[in-house]
C-alpha cells in the first residue's frame, strides 16, 4: 500500500509561519493583562509585510473594539483562517467554560506550525485536530464540522468526517480508525473479500495496525502512538490551577466586552454607527 501524501496547502507557508509566530506572542503577552485589540495593534507591526496576516490583524482589531469579540470577524475570513480555527477562538471567549484563549492560542500556534512541516499528513492533522476536541471536552458535533470544513481533507474525508460525528459513542475510536485504513483492506484482500464496498481508507497500514492494537483501550493510549508516528505536535494540556488563578483575566475580558458594547449603545443614541464601513474597508486593501 503506498503512502498518503502531505496535506493539501490551505495558505502559502509563509503565511502559516506568520500565524504561528501571532499565536505564540498573543500567549506570551496574555500576562501582560492588556486588551487583545492593543496586543494586535503592537504585534501587527512585528510581522512581514509581504503576507497578508497584517491586513487580518486590523480586522480583527476592528471587530474586537466593537464586540469584544474575535471570533465573528474570523468567520468572515473565511479565505484567510480555517473553520476549526474560528470555532476553537470562539469556544475561547465563551464566558462560562474551561477553555482558555491561553490554551486556544497554544493549540492554534501547534496546527499553524504543523502545516509547514514537512512530516504534515491529513492523517496527522486529523489527530491533532480531534485530540484538541477531545481532551478540551469540546463539542464533537460542532467541533468535527468545523474540522471536515478545513481545505486540508477532501471530499472522502469530509463524509467520513461527518459520518464519524454520529459514530462517536456507539463504535470505539480505534476500530473505526482500522476500518479506515489500508491495513483493514489489506486484509480483506488477503481473505478473498471485495474491499470495494468498505472503505474509504483513508489511513495508511501503520495508522490501522496502531489502531488494531489499541482496541478497547483507554483513547489518550492511542493519540500518543499516533502522535509518535504521525509526528504532529503534542496537544497542549490544560493546567491545573487555584481557583483564583483565571479570575482576573476572566473578569478583564467581560469588562473589556461590556465596554465596547456600553460604547456601540451610546454611539446608536447619538445617530447610529454602521459597523460596515470597516469590513468594506478592509476589502479595498486585499
Amino acid at each position: 500500500m503506498s503512502n498518503k501524501a502531505p496535506i493539501r496547502a490551505v495558505l502559502p507557508d509563509a503565511e502559516h509561519i506568520e500565524q504561528a509566530y501571532l499565536f505564540e506572542l498573543l500567549r506570551e503577552r496574555l500576562s501582560q493583562d492588556l486588551p487583545m485589540q492593543e496586543l494586535l495593534t503592537d504585534i501587527r507591526h512585528e510581522l512581514l509585510t509581504t503576507t497578508k496576516l497584517p491586513l487580518a490583524i486590523e480586522f480583527l482589531a476592528t471587530e474586537l473594539r466593537h464586540s469584544g469579540l474575535m471570533s465573528p470577524a474570523m468567520q468572515r475570513l473565511t479565505h484567510y483562517f480555517t473553520p476549526f480555527q474560528t470555532y476553537i477562538v470562539s469556544q475561547a471567549e465563551e464566558e462560562v467554560g474551561r477553555f482558555t484563549m491561553d490554551s486556544a492560542l497554544a493549540v492554534l500556534h501547534g496546527e499553524a506550525k504543523f502545516r509547514t512541516d514537512e512530516r504534515s499528513s491529513a492523517q496527522g492533522m486529523f489527530f491533532y485536530h480531534f485530540e484538541v476536541l477531545s481532551r478540551n471536552r469540546l463539542n464533537y458535533d460542532r467541533g468535527l464540522t468545523a474540522v471536515s470544513e478545513d481545505p486540508v481533507y477532501d471530499v472522502p474525508w469530509k463524509k467520513w468526517l461527518l459520518t464519524l460525528r454520529a459514530q462517536l459513542g456507539l463504535v470505539d475510536l480505534a476500530d473505526l480508525i482500522f476500518l479506515a485504513s489500508d491495513e483493514y483492506q489489506k486484509r480483506l484482500l488477503s481473505s478473498g473479500e471485495d474491499p470495494s464496498d468498505r472503505g474509504p481508507f483513508l489511513f495508511g497500514v501503520r495508522e490501522g495496525r496502531i489502531a488494531f492494537g489499541n482496541r478497547g483501550r483507554e483513547p489518550l493510549f492511542l493519540f500518543a502512538a499516533m502522535q509518535r508516528h504521525l509526528g504532529y505536535p503534542a496537544v497542549p494540556r490544560i493546567e491545573k490551577k487555584g481557583d483564583d488563578s483565571d479570575l482576573i483575566p476572566q473578569m478583564a475580558r467581560r469588562i473589556e466586552r461590556l465596554e465596547s458594547r456600553i460604547k456601540l449603545l451610546e454611539e446608536e443614541r447619538r445617530g447610529g454607527i454602521d459597523i460596515t464601513q470597516f469590513y468594506e474597508k478592509f476589502k479595498e486593501q486585499q
